[in-house]
């Protein structure tokens, strides 16, 4: 494929961003907590604005058909919100639903079409039975010839695992690494589903254990916790519980609107410089499982029209639905070397205090991964640690540009955004 280097019409700016909390509400729809999201998008905008001037809606959403039995959902969306009789259109791409939402929120602005869209993603999972989550997500990878193999997505990305693990001499340690790096960026996150760190679970499972007069366990530390399968079991060898982000409810949206209209709504918007988006075959078909081709097709298109390179990108928010999915991200994204992404991890250079920060939310592995809205929640991240606006986890070095990277299932499609403030 020749590469084509592309170019927005006109500037799109970020003026305004929320989310829901996420985890698990048994009492709220996706409806609801699209709300929830919609209401504290509205309080961030520093100027004001008037909702009655948005002019569309693109929402992520993965699969309501199955989760609530309720299709047809950006409409419900727009007329929950007040935005009846603007033209909403709901995008579907896997886990990939957000972010593929977003860049057809940001094409929409920069050809002109419109002036101010709002783009979001929403998704109730907890609904139904872990088996049936299981079932519906599976639905998004080859159905016929993965999921009737038996393949579900620990199953796929066990596959991934342990193909890294097989070329780079990668062990069970550096997936866990990832899972306590993020645990302890969520733990500040007051939206995440688990803001807990993983040394506080080992804590709890101690003073549990304790409790009921059991043996307590003497791990050393959080890395001796996870290698107890009583405790964090295997899922699909190499995969354990602990590797495996999170069945989550939730729902994020964003302001987009033309870049020559930003200041009046704040006087730090977030622009948009980049989008990328690629696919790819299905898992089955590939002859490389240690890497995502879509990633780097998708990363290169970004960088490309944001005219930047992976060394100049300070912050990342990467697709970490799987401790080993993180460290192929950092590898696709250029910022390390094949192989080299592990040894990132264990030389703590992704840490928020690191030369390069991923996942400083917590990730789909701690902050939860509800699909339709994990690519929107990201761009949420990106929004307020380029703004400074990220209390306890913000990053300790200024932040002009970031990446947000969101991948639909195995990587059949990712979509890539790069993000700046002047």
């Amino acid at each position: 494929m020749v590469m084509k280097k592309r170019k927005l019409g006109r500037g799109v700016a970020m003026v305004g961003a929320g989310m829901s909390k996420f985890g698990a509400f048994p009492d709220k729809t996706s409806r609801d907590l699209f709300a929830e999201a919609f209401g504290e998008m509205e309080k961030s905008v520093d100027k004001g604005f008037d909702p009655r001037d948005i002019e569309s809606l693109y929402i992520g959403n993965f699969s309501s058909d199955l989760f609530e039995g309720q299709g047809h959902t950006a409409p419900i969306m727009a007329d929950w919100v007040g935005l009846v009789p603007r033209p909403a259109t709901r995008v579907e791409d896997a886990c990939a639903s957000g972010g593929v939402a977003l860049i057809q929120g940001v094409i929409a602005v920069a050809s002109g079409m419109y002036d101010m869209v709002l783009v979001g993603g929403t998704e109730k999972m907890t609904n139904l039975p872990t088996e049936r989550v299981t079932d519906t997500l599976a639905a998004a990878s080859d159905v016929l010839y993965e999921a009737a193999a038996g393949f579900t997505f620990p199953g796929l990305y066990a596959s991934i695992a342990s193909a890294y693990m097989a070329r780079h001499g990668a062990t069970e340690e550096h997936f866990m690494r990832v899972g306590v790096k993020n645990h302890e960026n969520g733990a500040l996150n007051p939206k995440a589903q688990f803001n807990t760190s993983i040394a506080n679970f080992m804590k709890r499972r101690q003073a549990k254990c304790q409790e009921q007069g059991q043996p307590v366990p003497d791990w050393k530390d959080e890395i001796d916790f996870l290698k107890d399968a009583a405790f964090n079991p295997m899922v699909a060898w190499p995969m354990r519980l602990f590797d495996c982000s999170p069945i989550t409810d939730g729902a994020a949206c964003v302001l987009l609107v033309a870049e020559s209209l930003a200041k009046s709504f704040t006087d730090t918007p977030v622009h948009i410089i980049g989008a990328g988006q690629a696919s790819d075959h299905a898992l089955h078909e590939r002859a490389d499982l240690t890497s995502i081709g879509a990633a780097r097709l998708a990363a290169q298109q970004a960088y490309d029209m944001a005219g930047v390179r992976p060394v100049d990108i300070r912050i990342a928010e990467v697709h970490d639905c799987f401790t080993i999915a993180e460290i192929v991200a950092t590898e696709d994204l250029g910022f390390f070397y094949p192989g080299h992404g592990a040894r990132a991890i264990m030389e703590g250079l992704t840490r928020r205090d690191g030369v390069k920060p991923i996942n400083t939310s917590g990730g789909l592995k701690s902050k939860g991964h509800p699909v339709g809205a994990s690519g929107i929640g990201q761009a949420i991240e990106v929004w307020h640690q380029m703004r400074g606006q990220a209390g306890k986890r913000q990053v300790p070095m200024d932040v002009p540009l970031a990446v947000t990277h969101n991948v639909g299932a195995t990587g059949g499609t990712c979509v890539v955004h790069v993000y700046e403030r002047r």
